[in-house]
């Protein structure tokens, strides 16, 4: 006869959810009120929706570290803590771009920004758990809504990034299904703390180093989908194309930090019980992605191309951190992105405010470098800020990513690693040719004829987000050491 079960709300320890249940009430809210009244002006989402993240942000810093809630299958602990307040900034940057001096139809349905919300809260569930199937939940969750944010651009090829996207994260999915289908098999769980502790004791026997091997390759394709690594990151750069410049430039921050945690959770996992090959195979991967798109950019001739491409190689220079398994490593992660997403918003925010309905410059692209030729000479303020930009991201000190590549290296030479710290200096400086490809054109080349202004598209509200990711940048030097030691102790306090 089956026994009841008496559950008590002190065990199911339910604060734990609060930072997503407050995303996903915020875009239910946006939603009835859209009900109620239809004609509500979409700063007044713009600032409901910053509100919800700001008291998200909240939420999270007040979690204690290392506690599990919802009958074990949320992990609070310092990546789930550090991963999450990344995303809910890197949000909060973004969503006052919504605010342009033309209108731009997506932004006005407040459905946008309900299901912006929703994603959001879908990657606070896929990093803050170790439950494969909440992992895959969450993945989807957030992955279906920023199909629709990236069609919701209402231009044929935003249609034909949304569909590549879809496409690609399909497949990961699908890899994604089948790994954990394997781990079960294998373990009889679907917790990786308990998937850990099984493994660990059968490590000898033949027959499991095989489905071993099955699963984490069916996983490591999964997430070299997710995160666009070499040979899968063909389609990347037409979704960035196709996607409305700030989406761009947020997909190149927040869905690859939530697939880092995943990643660190299960290759962390393979690389601790000594499945050395998982190493090698990451390391790979990390080279061969960096160097690649790295070629790959030199030869665009559109600069929202070049910084898709530029993304892919800094995902394949960080990767690189996750294959040394030190606390070192796993904290380099976090804070390169803590810098990165600084820059590169900032870089993508101002090709949106030079974004035009019609393409004056090339039939092609959007943002060909021939739009920003004597940028200096039309708008001296932009140029420079742009400069500072792209200086950064080819890790020119003091700017921020500088510090976020020092220490990459750094972690990298610690754990022995010499020849991969080399690989990675050589690709800063192949990556600086076409960083500067573009200063060269903004300071030392004459304007196109019959260009009035390139920032069409300019508000005060862009300016301020420009201006915040300028200050970032450019005083990097002073948040840097605090920055690395709250990281640093976070990922120590976790164990990894």
């Amino acid at each position: 006869m089956l026994q009841p079960i008496n559950v008590s709300m002190e065990s199911l320890n339910l604060i734990t959810l609060a930072p997503m249940l407050i995303a996903i009430a915020g875009g239910l809210i946006i939603l009835i009120l859209d009900l109620i009244n239809k004609n509500l002006h979409k700063s007044l989402y713009v600032m409901l929706t910053i509100l919800i993240l700001v008291i998200d942000f909240g939420a999270t810093l007040g979690l204690n570290v290392n506690v599990r809630g919802f009958f074990d299958v949320m992990l609070i602990d310092g990546v789930s803590i550090v991963s999450q307040l990344l995303i809910i900034v890197a949000s909060i940057i973004f969503t006052p771009l919504a605010l342009t001096s033309k209108r731009f139809h997506e932004y006005s349905y407040p459905e946008f920004f309900a299901l912006f919300l929703f994603m959001v809260a879908g990657f606070q569930f896929m990093v803050a758990s170790d439950n494969l199937i909440l992992i895959f939940v969450g993945l989807e969750t957030a992955s279906l809504s920023l199909y629709t944010l990236i069609a919701l651009h209402n231009r044929s090829n935003s249609y034909e990034a949304a569909v590549k996207y879809f496409t690609m994260g399909a497949l990961a999915a699908a890899f994604f299904a089948m790994g954990s289908a394997v781990i079960y098999a294998l373990t009889g769980s679907i917790e990786l703390y308990r998937v850990a502790e099984v493994l660990a004791v059968r490590m000898g026997e033949t027959g499991l180093m095989i489905a071993i091997f099955g699963s984490s390759v069916l996983l490591l394709v999964a997430f070299a989908f997710k995160l666009s690594l070499f040979p899968f990151h063909t389609w990347a750069p037409d979704v960035y194309e196709g996607a409305s410049a700030p989406l761009a430039g947020y997909m190149s921050v927040v869905p690859k930090v939530a697939a880092f945690v995943v990643s660190i959770r299960i290759f962390g996992m393979y690389i601790d019980l000594g499945v050395e090959w998982v190493r090698v195979v990451i390391l790979v991967l990390a080279v061969l992605t960096m160097t690649l798109s790295n070629l790959m950019a030199l030869v665009q001739e559109d600069v929202k191309r070049m910084l898709a491409y530029s993304s892919i190689s800094h995902a394949g220079f960080i990767i690189a951190a996750l294959a040394l398994d030190t606390t070192e490593g796993t904290t380099a992660i976090f804070f390169y992105y803590g810098l990165f997403m600084f820059t590169n918003l900032g870089a993508f925010t101002m090709l949106w405010m030079s974004r035009h309905k019609s393409r004056r410059f090339n039939a092609r692209f959007d943002h060909p470098y021939e739009k920003f030729a004597g940028f200096i000479k039309i708008m001296p303020m932009g140029a420079v800020i742009m400069a500072i930009f792209m200086l950064s991201l080819a890790g020119v000190p003091p700017f921020s990513i500088f510090w976020g590549k020092i220490y990459v290296m750094q972690a990298a030479v610690n754990s022995g690693y010499v020849w991969l710290a080399i690989v990675m200096g050589l690709n800063s400086a192949i990556a600086a040719y076409y960083y500067l490809k573009l200063v060269v054109y903004m300071f030392l080349k004459d304007p196109v004829k019959d260009v009035d202004t390139v920032y069409y598209n300019l508000s005060k509200p862009l300016m301020v987000v420009v201006g915040f990711a300028a200050v970032a940048t450019i005083a990097a030097i002073f948040y840097v050491q605090p920055l690395v030691s709250y990281i640093y102790y976070m990922i120590s306090a976790s164990g990894y």
